[in-house]
């Protein structure tokens, strides 16, 4: 497991629609794997496939219960609203208060291509929903408001 370079804003990586992984071998697993140490390495709560330059539908999320890894991600029910700030990888020294849902339901696959559902609350729900945007293009920057520098945020 190798920690990869996270993509900074401004990288066109970043604002693409990311292909369906359609190949699950060693090489998703590897990825998967990477993404897993980068996250911790930038002491991050997530990371997705275009923040390390490949766009492909691969995101990691880092919480309380531990890891969990979604291939060709979709969310199939959202409820509630919740609002607070949130910062981003790739988005270094930056934070924003961004509104999103206070639950989800996805449907993924595994790093085997086997399909499972999901429902995720709060923080949880609010962090694939952050991962999620990234690939499609989207960055928690085009739904924030009051986005500060972080040190001043402080």
């Amino acid at each position: 497991m190798a920690q990869r370079y996270v993509v900074q804003v401004g990288d066109p990586v970043l604002r693409k629609v990311c292909a369906p992984v359609k190949v699950f071998d060693k090489n998703l697993a590897d990825i998967l794997d990477d993404m897993k140490t980068t996250v911790r390495a930038e002491d991050g709560a997530g990371l997705a496939g275009p923040q390390i330059g490949l766009d492909i539908r691969v995101v990691v999320v880092d919480v309380a219960e531990g890891f969990y890894e979604f291939v060709n991600p979709v969310i199939y029910y959202e409820k509630g609203e919740q609002t607070g700030v949130e910062g981003c990888l790739s988005v270094k020294g930056k934070q924003g208060i961004v509104t999103r849902p206070q639950k989800v339901k996805i449907e993924y696959r595994d790093r085997l291509g086997r399909k499972h559902k999901l429902t995720a609350e709060g923080f949880f729900a609010r962090a694939i929903c952050h991962e999620l945007d990234h690939l499609d293009g989207v960055l928690y920057i085009d739904k924030a408001v009051d986005i500060a520098d972080t040190e001043s945020a402080q």
